[in-house]
């Protein structure tokens, strides 16, 4: 049976997917500045499929189906963006198999494994200029937020702020994983595209609450 919880999480989902379509061309503008300019092509066309299937997802399980959006990133996207983003959400799916009442608590959990497979699979961290940069301290700022009065549109909010300011920190980052990094110091100066992704969608998740 879908829950109030099932239904909001496939919601945030397919507003994900649609602002990835949505920004195709800026995401790939800001990755053609120090990268090879196929970020934004490469999320449109993993996330167009996504919505094409969208209905045919099991949405009464959480984690099958954050599982069923993993297997399409994984396997429809080129480049290094399909293994990282199907890997966060395949990571994330694990923490909430078999649940259908999710809390804010389980959104931080989720995050936090989604961030742990991207460090594992991109061999990342913070600081080295990557989507990380932004993704980390707004889940921080999540579960920071939880532990008070604030309801989720007002969490929503602050993490959006959170993500916008720490996306636009990474431009006095230099690079130190992917394409980017082959640019070395003139790779300062831009915001990461990955983190500045980040923060589109927690703007667009935050506006629509």
């Amino acid at each position: 049976m879908t829950t109030e919880a099932t239904t909001r999480l496939a919601t945030v989902v397919q507003r994900i997917a649609q602002t990835c379509v949505d920004n195709e061309t800026y995401f790939s503008d800001l990755d053609a500045v120090a990268g090879d300019g196929d970020f934004g092509y490469s999320l449109a066309r993993g996330f167009e499929i996504v919505l094409a299937e969208f209905d045919g997802y099991d949405q009464e399980d959480p984690g099958a189906f954050l599982q069923r959006v993993a297997m399409t990133m994984s396997s429809r996207i080129g480049g290094t963006s399909g293994p990282i983003w199907g890997t966060a959400f395949l990571r994330a799916a694990g923490v909430v198999k078999g649940k259908q009442d999710l809390g804010i608590e389980d959104v931080v959990a989720m995050l936090r494994a989604a961030v742990e497979g991207i460090k594992k699979r991109g061999g990342a961290d913070l600081g080295d200029k990557t989507l990380l940069d932004a993704i980390v301290p707004m889940t921080d700022a999540i579960e920071a937020d939880a532990g008070g009065d604030s309801d989720g549109a007002a969490i929503a909010r602050h993490a959006a702020e959170v993500a916008r300011s720490a996306a636009d920190a990474t431009s006095a980052l230099q690079a130190r994983r992917g394409r980017a990094s082959y640019t070395g110091e003139r790779s300062i100066g831009s915001p990461d595209p990955g983190a500045v992704a980040v923060a589109v969608l927690a703007e667009r998740i935050a506006e629509t609450w």
